[in-house]
């Protein structure tokens, strides 16, 4: 959630800015804006929407010639989403860009006030640059060296003062990376908002201040210098193009047999470059949305190998009272790997001396350089703000694991057929869009399941009503008489996900009572049936069915989204990277 770029250089920064926020927005964001400076001069220029808005706006503005610039795409916080409270913010001659939450900035607002410093938003972002500005003497890094201790919470910051031609950036626990070009640098949230310029990039640690002019750059903490090496990008703009599709949902989506049969072949044959999982007697699972429902899966694949699993959500688990069993992993699941609650649950269990392991798409990212072990799914970059194929290899991390617990035959056979059965199921477009045509029009969807076919099940509604905005919720099949099955009326659409063999017959007897309650039901399973509308895929290894079952979920979401006329890849209030709490 959103986004930073930053430029200094021999070069105007205005379309590196404008073209760097275009690349961030799949992080979700409801204003966006710039600050351009030269030696006299400040400029700033900001916008509600979107950036075409902002593009607009500054195309229609004199702007003057600059060297330094730095921009930012917002979601709020603190205050509403207007133009006063988007970025960058000014205070006297400091102006600021800020990702993250600052938790005290209530009490640091109210210490400036005693000072008569005058506020103009209710953002904690202009008390961070008031508080930097009343620090500042004549000294940029010493203001922000003061301004960090006093300071609790998360932020990434790019700053520039009037006094100075120099660009300044900090991090902590919200990503933040120098990008070293030939004529210039770059700080960005995201390298892939300037990959089209270097993919050449610093990772910054914890409060390291990088401090930048043309020719140079120099990274210090605690006033000693920092020496960091520059770090090759191998992302492709590739990953930035839509390649054909209207939407960036539709294109990964489509890319995924591609991807799962990459991740085959690397492991198929070389188990070892895998975790090997049989010396743990408890295994938790912790991630948040989607992630959180790939761990689900995870859970029942485990305890059908024989260990106890437990599972939460990372915002919950952070703050329980967790005890620690000898011999426990921790598995932590994020695709950018920089989400904050399970950042947080990490180093919970890092701190009580639990081995971790990371599952996540970016191997620069905070999860992955400070768990024990990491499993990279390399879905390169997914920038529809909901997840589909970094989902699906998720899940098939998972399932690669618990095959490495329990070896089976019948597994390996089945393995080798899944990319090819997933690009003939997602090649049935015209089906999908014949049955978005029955869904569509209606406001409340359900989906039924048991073990793990509720978990599939969990995914599914949360793709709906991510991209849909329609109101959908999954219950365990076998719950529906406590209570769930009151809400029920004619016409009602309930998809029932039955993969699962041992409890096939439990979850059709269900499906069958909301039926005569006058629901319209949609069967999701291996098996024929005499359902009017039903989605059936090829019946596999147990441990590798959700692989063909969410992807089939992912395009009716996205056809009823479409026909809702929705917007697919940035749906409303959504962010890509929660990196905030």
């Amino acid at each position: 959630m959103c986004g930073i770029i930053g430029y200094i250089g021999k070069e105007n920064p205005k379309e590196f800015l404008i073209e760097g926020l275009k690349k961030l927005e799949y992080r979700g964001y409801d204003s966006a804006g710039i600050a351009l400076k030269n030696k006299t001069e400040t400029q700033i220029i900001k916008s509600v929407g979107k950036i075409s808005s902002l593009e607009e706006k500054v195309n229609n503005e004199k702007i003057i010639e600059a060297n330094i610039g730095i921009a930012h795409t917002r979601w709020a916080t603190h205050g509403i989403p207007s133009e006063v409270n988007a970025h960058p913010h000014k205070v006297g001659k400091i102006t600021l860009v800020h990702n993250g939450i600052i938790e005290n900035a209530k009490e640091l607002k109210e210490e400036l006030q005693k000072e008569n410093v005058e506020f103009k938003t209710t953002t904690d972002t202009e008390v961070i640059a008031a508080l930097m500005n009343y620090y500042y003497k004549d000294d940029v890094k010493a203001a922000i060296e003061k301004t960090i201790k006093r300071l609790k919470g998360s932020y990434a910051l790019a700053i520039i003062c009037d006094d100075c031609e120099k660009l300044y950036a900090i991090r902590c626990e919200s990503p933040l990376i120098l990008g070293v070009k030939e004529d210039g640098f770059f700080v960005t949230s995201d390298i892939g908002a300037i990959i089209n310029h270097t993919n050449k990039y610093v990772l910054l640690g914890e409060n390291e201040i990088v401090e930048m002019d043309y020719n140079n750059y120099k990274i210090t903490k605690n006033g000693q210098e920092i020496k960091r090496e520059i770090n090759i990008s191998d992302l492709k703009d590739k990953d930035n193009n839509l390649q054909g599709y209207e939407h960036y949902m539709m294109k990964e989506i489509m890319e995924e047999p591609v991807l799962v049969d990459n991740i085959i072949r690397k492991y198929k044959d070389n188990l070892d470059l895998l975790p090997d999982l049989k010396k743990y007697k408890h295994i938790h699972i912790v991630g948040c949305g989607s992630a959180y429902y790939a761990g689900m899966i995870g859970k029942y694949l485990f305890e059908d190998d024989g260990i106890k699993v437990e599972i939460d959500v990372a915002s919950e688990y952070r703050y329980r009272n967790i005890i620690y069993e000898k011999d426990t992993l921790v598995i932590l699941i994020s695709q950018s790997g920089e989400t904050a609650d399970t950042i947080a649950a990490m180093r919970k269990a890092n701190s009580n001396n639990a081995d971790t392991l990371a599952i996540v798409n970016v191997e620069t990212s905070t999860i992955a350089r400070e768990c024990t072990y990491k499993v990279l799914i390399e879905a390169g970059r997914e920038v529809a703000v909901a997840t589909t194929k970094a989902f699906i290899l998720q899940v098939l991390i998972i399932s690669l694991l618990s095959y490495k617990i329990k070896e089976d035959k019948k597994y390996l056979e089945d393995l080798v057929k899944i990319p090819q059965q997933l690009k003939v199921l997602l090649d049935k477009s015209g089906f999908y869009k014949k049955l978005a045509d029955s869904i569509y029009k209606h406001e409340d969807v359900f989906f039924i399941g048991r073990r793990i076919d509720y978990a599939i099940s969990m995914e599914g509604s949360l793709k709906l009503k991510e991209v849909s905005y329609i109101h959908s919720d999954s219950y365990q099949a076998g719950e529906l008489k406590h209570g769930t099955i009151s809400l029920i009326n004619d016409g009602t659409i309930v998809f029932a996900i039955v993969t699962d063999e041992e409890t096939h017959d439990k979850t059709i007897s269900n499906l069958e009572e909301v039926i005569s309650r006058g629901a319209h039901p949609i069967y999701v399973g291996t098996e024929e049936c005499s359902y009017e509308s039903s989605i059936i895929v090829p019946k596999v290894h147990k441990k590798l069915q959700p692989l063909l079952v969410v992807p089939t979920l992912q395009m009716i979401a996205y056809y009823v989204a479409y026909k809702r006329g929705c917007d697919i890849d940035k749906p409303k209030n959504l962010a890509k990277s929660v990196t905030v709490e």
